[in-house]
């Protein structure tokens, strides 16, 4: 038993991160303290002012656990990752989980490469960006091998020289195939130079070379090369467009300004690398309510620097941030580097900033109306569905579906939906263990009895102080069945031999095999086809179905391979996967002659011989 008074007596004066539970031990929030024990017994102080947010959430707390650090900078980092990882109720929340792109450049190769990266380390390679959607890193680097024929392949060279043939990239001239030692390390090296430079955004030297060569063409009435050297020039210039110059001095930098309702708040970042304005990108917050303004962006910082992995070497955000100096010791760390963090009052500076805020302000507009239908389509079906339940609110639901073929590798699954959205990662799958046969409702029994028997071991191993790890702790607020009366007693039959209350409704289809109504209570509730709910009603029986499908063939088709093969002599799981490695089917397996076969990897003559006969006496 948690004895609240005693566990505050107990906090150390020290820096760290404390964990709010709730009554079924969801971590709701996750706060950092220069000390502990001064920050955490003022949330139970009677003369405690706090926003409204904060308000509920200690009225929700059930217990609280909490991890002392050596510094406060450490426990920013770690009340960072544990926000990440646990995505607590009542913390502003970071929407937007983005990665951004990189251009690797392996220098130290004696014929280096440019690769495509999500992350930047320190290491011997060379970085470029980050840019700021997939795409526009993507057509860089198809421009950079069409024009200087950078290599690709993973290749170790030169000690792989000759070893195999030249790519296609060699027969489409996007590759010098260094891999046969067409090309010198001198030569290539000069072309690679010439790459860099464009990646640092000197697009004047191509410009020229490309012109003067599409006008050599011409002269030559080299017309189709002439039109390539056209194309290219286009796809410089489109690139060139989006590197827009701005006067800063070469001063990689970060514009930070927001705009916020009282619900919602949208924060807008200005990318400058290098002097140049290379994008922008905006971000929703969530949970928002209540919070300061500067509180929105220093808490939008953390969380987002915690995940990029490039730092700038300086901040320009709206307000005086409390944490400045944490944070910007905590940033200089990350990045090897000082990081400043500015507030600028006038000039260029405050005018970039009140740009950034403009356009924040013109997300929020516009996404406005899209957020309003989301939330429709999302928590208002969700309320829509528990208004016909006479349910005061639903936010989370558990749909399961049988899937077999005459009983054949029969399983079940079981998908969950939070606030109208598909939650995958709570996704389970059973196969079936105790049911012969195409018994549907004494598989459900078993999938509902594994699932919530789960459910409660688990919670019993929490209340020990053991870790878990199978997921089935949290309980729906409402299951729906595929199906009606019988579906929905073999559910409630289960919650009640377990002692569990949990609502039960079925998902009534007409002759069609249309959704019509639900089944609850006894009775069936009809529902408006045109509503929201329905159509989340329709989405969940989809998904569930698609879920016990997938799993079921794969199930299927991996029995069937396995079978056929393993009847062979002399054929075992390493000669299988290698089989089906080399000819991908089976019927190109059947196919094969005795000498393709024996060129498998780990095949001798007469194993391959052994294949060969047994599909073609099985013809004969």
């Amino acid at each position: 038993m948690f004895d609240l008074q005693e566990e505050l007596k107990k906090l150390p004066a020290k820096p760290g991160v404390y964990l709010m539970h709730d009554k079924k031990d969801a971590i709701i929030y996750v706060g950092k303290a220069v000390s502990l024990k001064n920050r955490v017994r003022q949330y139970f102080q009677a003369s405690r002012k706090v926003s409204p947010k904060i308000e509920k959430m200690i009225s929700q707390i059930d217990h609280f656990e909490y991890i002392i650090t050596d510094s406060e900078v450490e426990a920013l980092v770690l009340e960072n990752n544990l926000i990440k990882e646990h995505r607590p109720k009542y913390n502003t929340m970071l929407k937007d989980d983005k990665t951004y792109p990189f251009i690797k450049a392996t220098v130290y190769e004696e014929y280096p490469r440019l690769i495509y990266s999500r992350e930047q380390r320190r290491d011997k390679c060379k970085y470029f960006g980050p840019f700021t959607s997939a795409g526009s890193a993507r057509d860089m680097l198809d421009l950079v091998h069409k024009i200087y024929q950078i290599r690709t392949c993973n290749r170790v060279l030169p000690r792989d020289t000759g070893k195999e043939r030249p790519c296609l990239n060699y027969h489409i001239k996007q590759c010098q195939a260094p891999c046969q030692g067409y090309v010198t390390p001198e030569q290539y090296q000069q072309n690679f130079s010439k790459a860099l430079k464009l990646l640092e955004g000197d697009f004047s030297e191509v410009l020229e070379m490309l012109e003067a060569k599409m006008a050599k063409a011409v002269e030559e009435l080299a017309f189709e090369e002439a039109a390539s050297c056209r194309d290219l020039i286009a796809s410089v210039k489109k690139v060139a467009v989006h590197q827009k110059v701005t006067d800063f001095g070469g001063v990689d930098r970060d514009v930070i300004a927001m705009a916020q309702t009282d619900l919602e708040a949208v924060i807008q970042v200005f990318f400058i690398r290098e002097g140049k304005l290379i994008g922008r990108d905006h971000y929703h917050l969530k949970g928002i309510d209540g919070d300061a303004p500067e509180e929105l962006v220093q808490s939008f910082i953390k969380q987002f620097y915690a995940g990029t992995p490039f730092i700038p070497r300086e901040l320009m955000v709206e307000y005086e941030l409390e944490e400045k100096d944490l944070i910007s010791d905590w940033l200089s760390e990350r990045r090897g580097g000082k990081v400043s963090i500015l507030a600028p009052k006038k000039g260029q500076k405050e005018r970039l900033v009140e740009l950034a805020h403009k356009n924040a302000a013109l997300v929020l507009t516009q996404d406005a109306e899209k957020l309003r239908r989301e939330e429709e389509r999302t928590l208002g079906a969700m309320q829509e569905i528990a208004d016909l339940l006479g349910m005061s609110e639903v936010k989370r639901v558990e749909s399961y579906d049988i899937s077999n073929i005459s009983g054949f590798q029969s399983v079940g699954s079981m998908v969950v939906f939070e606030n109208g959205k598909p939650k995958r990662s709570d996704y389970r799958k059973f196969r079936i263990k105790t049911v012969q046969g195409p018994d549907d409702y004494a598989s459900m029994e078993e999938v509902l009895g594994r699932r919530f028997r789960h459910g409660l071991e688990e919670r019993q191993q929490i209340d020990q102080g053991e870790k878990v790890t199978g997921g089935f702790t949290v309980f729906p607020d409402l299951i729906m069945m595929d199906g009606g009366k019988g579906q929905v007693n073999v559910a409630e039959s289960v919650l009640r031999e377990l002692g569990i209350v949990i609502p039960v409704c079925g998902m009534v289809k007409d002759d069609r095999h249309r959704t019509r109504g639900l089944y609850f209570q006894g009775s069936e509730i009809p529902v408006n086809t045109c509503s929201e709910g329905f159509h989340l009603m329709t989405r969940i029986q989809d998904e569930v179905h698609r879920f016990a499908i997938e799993y079921h063939r794969s199930l299927r088709s991996k029995v069937q391979v396995r079978s056929i093969l393993d009847d062979i002599a002399g054929i075992g799981a390493k000669r299988r996967k290698q089989l089906m490695k080399r000819f991908v089917s089976l019927d190109a397996i059947k196919a094969a002659s005795v000498e393709q076969l024996a060129e498998v990897e780990s095949m001798n003559e007469q194993a391959a011989q052994n294949v060969y006969e047994f599909f073609h006496k099985k013809d004969s």
